[in-house]
């Protein structure tokens, strides 16, 4: 095959070929006598896997170790793995065509961009005119686009949505909106909240928001985000909460190993 060829063949263009012949990810392949390029199978193959690894967010340097690594290995296991690879991207956009299928197929100004089973859950909420209440919800639907939650913790916040005292809490989280950091209401709503939760969600959720130390993990930057909308007092409620949900998470992690 003739650079062109392989590029077609690959879905990469020329001038990513000479690149990565310049970095040494792709080796200059022997050339014909009339001086073109001679690109052989397993050329193609290490340059799909070289577009695969890179769309996956492999810097160069990543990409050329995993390369180095199938050096030693059979062309037909590289191809298999190739396979495997291009299996699971098949099926991530199945998944997103049919989220898409399920906001097309809604109302006009009825659809939502989350996923069915967070919108199932939404569903369930009574409706109310809480701004902490909307937070929450824009704060779940921004989980649920990452991907760090999913239809687990939607069922086990099932309950918790449907609950109508639950509405109760976010209106007196309503009403620290012009308190004071020290606010004795802060630490009583704070451990109500943490006890409408579900012990069983506490691994679902806490990990999805926070790592061990109180920052981002699976969403960067999502609790300094998250606090940041709140007045000091709210915050501080919500600050607690989620270092709850940590230390609950941290708790059931330690007792899962013993």
């Amino acid at each position: 095959m003739r650079i062109g060829e392989i590029a077609a063949l690959v879905g990469v263009t020329t001038r990513a070929i000479r690149h990565y012949h310049h970095v040494g990810l792709l080796p200059e392949p022997d050339r014909r006598p009339n001086g073109y390029r001679a690109y052989s199978v397993r050329d193609a193959v290490r340059l799909a896997r070289v577009r695969r690894l890179t769309e996956l967010g492999l810097s160069l340097d990543e990409v050329r170790d995993v390369l180095a690594d199938d050096a030693g290995r059979e062309l037909a296991e590289v191809l298999a793995e190739l396979d495997a690879d291009l299996a699971r991207q098949q099926a991530e956009l199945a998944e997103r065509r049919r989220r898409l299928a399920v906001l097309l197929a809604a109302p006009p100004g009825e659809a939502e961009p989350v996923s069915p089973a967070l919108a199932q859950l939404l569903a369930k909420a009574p409706a109310t005119a809480s701004p902490s209440a909307a937070l929450d919800r824009e704060h779940l639907s921004l989980l649920d686009a990452s991907g760090a939650v999913g239809e687990e913790l939607y069922a086990l916040l099932g309950t918790v949505a449907a609950d109508p005292s639950v509405l109760a809490l976010y209106e007196r989280l309503d009403e620290l909106a012009d308190a004071a950091e020290d606010d004795p209401r802060i630490g009583p709503l704070a451990r109500e909240l943490v006890a409408a939760v579900p012990a069983e969600a506490f691994a679902a959720l806490a990990p999805a928001a926070t790592d061990g130390a109180g920052g981002p993990q699976a969403v960067p930057g999502f609790l300094e985000a998250l606090l940041a909308e709140y007045a000091p007092a709210q915050a501080e409620v919500v600050r607690r909460v989620m270092e709850a949900f940590t230390a609950g998470w941290a708790t059931q992690e330690k007792r899962g190993r013993e």
